[in-house]
């Protein structure tokens, strides 16, 4: 079921900003709900056709429908999804995260996430800590990331984990295959980063607020054709853990993760040919996969590393360019 409001315009109300009309209109809901509603076609004008935006300026006679979802269920259901398990115990879980599965349910990815899996593989067993709709989960790799991951089971676990984000202490290590060669082969990126200021699907390297941040990285191996280069293997290190640090560190210096869609946008240059520009191009995610996953376990003391193989598009991208290995 859902709510229908109708708003019709006045015409001292013409010129005005339709989220502003509509927040006016309708002051139980916030003005980003509204826009959200504005943005997903939930409101509509007859006579405007199609979608309309946020900042659109109303005229006087005009009649707005305004349709308001039901909320969804803010609690992840238990799904039957595989898991590729690297580690667990009574206390927490390891798992190896495959490209384009979500971390935990959020706007548009509501089911069929790790936490959807973890909650069937464990019987709803996991630390409440970090809310409804990430129950265990102590960080996050994004979707179309690869690799380790670690969650907690219960609320003692998470906090012991969470000391150790804190603090730095645990191990993290990421492979990826970035564009063109980086100068000096290896070296420490640091900046703070935050919301870009016009785009805010992406992040930023910031001078001004934001959080402060360190990537150390290291090539492994470089891949250049008749002296142009393409790209290079890279093992990047972790100080801090910011969202899209990987991707933000290098693309700012010059240097994006192959197939980022976010902060590689330019296109392969024309220099590079065959099947290496072809496999440049049909790589649709970012080449990033966090390998090695080191942490003193939040309950005995062990201490723990795992490390996981390259998945299956990382290796075909590294072998088709094997052959420009300089």
């Amino acid at each position: 079921m859902s709510d229908t409001f109708k708003i019709h315009i006045e015409p001292e109300l013409a010129g005005s900003r339709l989220d502003k009309v509509l927040a006016d209109a309708m002051p139980d809901f916030s003005r980003s709900r509204l826009k959200a509603l504005i943005d997903d076609g939930q409101v509509l004008e007859q006579q405007a056709g199609g979608k309309i935006s946020a900042s659109r300026k109303v005229k006087a006679g005009e009649e707005y429908h305004i349709n308001v979802p039901e909320p969804e269920d803010p609690e992840p259901q238990a799904e039957d999804i595989p898991l590729d398990i690297v580690f667990e115990d009574e206390h927490l879980i390891v798992v190896n995260k495959a490209p384009g599965m979500v971390v935990h349910p959020a706007a548009g990815s509501p089911s069929g996430t790790l936490v959807n899996a973890l909650l069937h593989h464990c019987h709803g067993s996991l630390s409440g800590i970090g809310g409804v709709k990430r129950p265990g989960i102590v960080h996050r790799i994004d979707k179309d990331t690869s690799g380790l991951l670690i969650v907690a089971k219960h609320d003692k676990a998470h906090n012991g984990l969470a000391e150790q984000f804190a603090d730095h202490s645990i191990e993290r290590l990421y492979s990826a295959v970035c564009k063109g060669h980086p100068v000096p082969p290896s070296g420490r990126i640091e900046g703070n980063i935050a919301r870009h200021p016009v785009d805010r699907k992406r992040m930023a390297v910031t001078d001004h607020g934001g959080k402060w941040a360190a990537t150390h990285y290291r090539s492994q191996t470089h891949f250049a054709q008749n002296g142009n280069a393409i790209a290079s293997l890279i093992e990047c290190q972790l100080e801090t853990g910011r969202t899209h640090q990987v991707r933000v560190h290098m693309a700012h210096i010059g240097h994006p993760l192959v197939g980022d869609p976010v902060y590689a946008r330019s296109a392969v240059p024309g220099s590079i040919k065959g099947a290496a520009r072809a496999a440049l191009q049909s790589f649709k995610r970012q080449a990033l996969h966090a390998r090695v996953l080191g942490f003193r376990h939040p309950i005995s003391g062990e201490t723990f590393k795992f490390e996981s193989d390259l998945p299956y598009d990382m290796k075909e991208l590294l072998e088709t360019l094997a052959p420009y290995r300089v």
